[in-house]
């Protein structure tokens, strides 16, 4: 099986030597996000602020995927305090239907760039939508 890069000028570049993004199949991987405005290249303040931009960070990759947050079947939710865990579920409430995706959250010690959550997950496709997928290793700014 091959795997496919996915990249969108929606969303922050990658930090390091790794993509926005990795389609293998009908599932995509997608990095850890954080609160960054992509066109500032700036990390937003406090952390809903921050919350509601890594959701519309992910939203943008995974739209650039062919997808949307509600085809992402998993997420793994990294914070350094988890006393902000009600703000952030009330805000990933909002922007998923259900079913809600499984999910993961821990607190760590630090986040890149001192940033206060990093949100990764995982999207399934299915096999409907591979038609309107934009083809192999093309990239795709699709709004």
């Amino acid at each position: 099986m091959s795997k496919e890069a996915i990249h969108t000028s929606k969303a922050p570049t990658a930090l390091g030597p790794y993509s926005q993004a990795v389609r293998a199949g009908y599932t995509v991987y997608l990095s850890g996000q954080l609160g960054i405005d992509p066109p500032s290249g700036n990390l937003v303040q406090g952390i809903e602020g921050q919350t509601r931009q890594v959701f519309a960070n992910l939203r943008a990759v995974a739209e650039a995927a062919g997808g949307s947050l509600d085809d992402i079947v998993k997420l793994t939710i990294l914070m350094v305090d988890l006393a902000d865990f009600a703000k952030v579920n009330d805000i990933m409430a909002s922007c998923f239907n259900t079913p809600y995706p499984a999910r993961a959250t821990y607190q760590v010690a630090a986040l890149p760039k001192a940033a206060l959550i990093e949100i990764e997950g995982v999207l399934e496709l299915g096999r409907i939508a591979e038609p309107t997928w934009p083809g192999r290793a093309q990239t795709s700014d699709k709004a």
